[in-house]
This record gives structure tokens, C-alpha cells and sequence, in this order.
């Protein structure tokens, strides 16, 4: 369903376990970060009304989240700790050239922002089936389902907004990206890394 081209390997499921409150402080800041570019999309193209109300609504929903994960930090006896650099994203982002058409750049950010939650959910996916810890098992199955809607509302809106055959053959392009990203990641404590 994710169409995503490399899975992430099994044995990150492992390194994520042994470094939980690694895993959830990185994934309450990438919550705060999905949240942060629903706004962005609100700021930066404020006449796609369509595409507002759903950032409105998107936004809410991954302070939600963000709020979530925090209280599992919490209950746990962790802290939120420092922000760190999400070299997935980040290399991600370098994929499309800077510049071109306001719709160019929005369909872009839309391809990218879908990636990302394609890929969260792929990871939500091993930690609901893989956590020895029940709660949090149940926690990520949770999560999965919306991050799954997350991504086919982003792929919509690009498809909405941009020509279909082009939108599609970016997309193809930079689900064989990600694959090349992914090679060297699937180690790290981080939830894309």
C-alpha cells in the first residue's frame, strides 16, 4: 500500500527497543515538525482553501500526537531532551531542485511531506508488531492508521494540484531515491534514521 521501494530492516525494530526513549524523544519531534509543516502550507500557499482546511485540521491532530508521545516520555520517567538533526529529512529535501513555479515547489513539498508519513508508518508498523511493551505496541498500531492517512491525503492533494502523469513519475522518482537513503540507515535510535 505505502509503495515504498526498500523496507526498513527488521533489526531496527531491535535498536529501537533497547533505546526507547531515544525513539520517543525523536518521534515526538517529528510530530511537532508534522505539525510545523501544516502550517508552513498554510503560510506559504494560502489560496488553496482545499489544502488549508485540511493543514488546519493536520496540524491539530500532530500537536495531538506530539502531546501523546510526550505523556508516554513521561510515564516512563524520561524528559523531551534536545532536538537532533533528521538526516533522512534532510537529505530527502535535497532531492527536488530549489526553485520553479509556486505549484512546482507546493507539489514537491506535498511529495516530500507523503514520503515522510509513508515512511513513519512503515516504522509504526514494525514497532506495533515488534514492542515487547503492550502499551506501546497498541500506541504505535494507533499512530500507523493515521500516518497512513497522512500519506494518501498529501499524494491526493499533489495529484489534485499538479498534472497526474508528472506528479506520478516525480513520485516513482523519489520513492527510488528514498530507497538509496534508506541503504545506509535503519541503524540509528531515531525514528527515520
Amino acid at each position: 500500500m505505502l509503495g515504498l521501494k526498500l523496507p526498513t530492516d527488521p533489526r531496527w525494530a531491535n535498536i529501537a527497543e533497547k533505546n526507547i526513549e531515544d525513539i520517543l524523544v525523536d518521534h515526538a519531534y517529528c510530530e511537532q515538525k508534522a505539525a510545523s509543516t501544516a502550517i508552513s502550507l498554510i503560510v506559504s500557499f494560502p489560496e488553496y482553501t482545499e489544502l488549508v482546511d485540511e493543514m488546519i485540521a493536520l496540524s491539530r491532530e500532530e500537536m495531538g500526537h506530539f502531546k501523546m508521545v510526550h505523556e508516554q516520555l513521561l510515564k516512563r520517567g524520561f524528559v523531551l531532551g534536545r532536538d537532533r538533526k533528521d538526516e533522512y529529512v534532510i537529505k530527502l529535501l535535497s532531492f527536488f531542485p530549489k526553485g520553479g513555479s509556486r505549484t512546482t515547489q507546493l507539489i514537491h513539498r506535498l511529495l516530500i511531506a507523503g514520503l515522510i508519513e509513508a515512511r513513519s508508518c512503515e516504522r509504526f508498523r514494525l514497532l506495533s508488531e515488534e514492542l515487547k511493551d503492550e502499551e506501546l505496541a497498541e500506541f504505535y498500531h494507533k499512530l500507523m492508521i493515521s500516518e497512513a492517512n497522512h500519506y494518501t491525503m498529501f499524494l491526493k492533494f499533489a495529484r489534485k494540484y499538479g498534472e497526474r502523469a508528472e506528479v506520478d513519475k516525480k513520485w516513482e522518482e523519489l520513492l527510488d531515491f528514498e530507497a538509496e537513503i534508506m541503504k545506509d540507515l535503519s541503524k540509528d535510535k531515531t525514528i527515520h534514521g
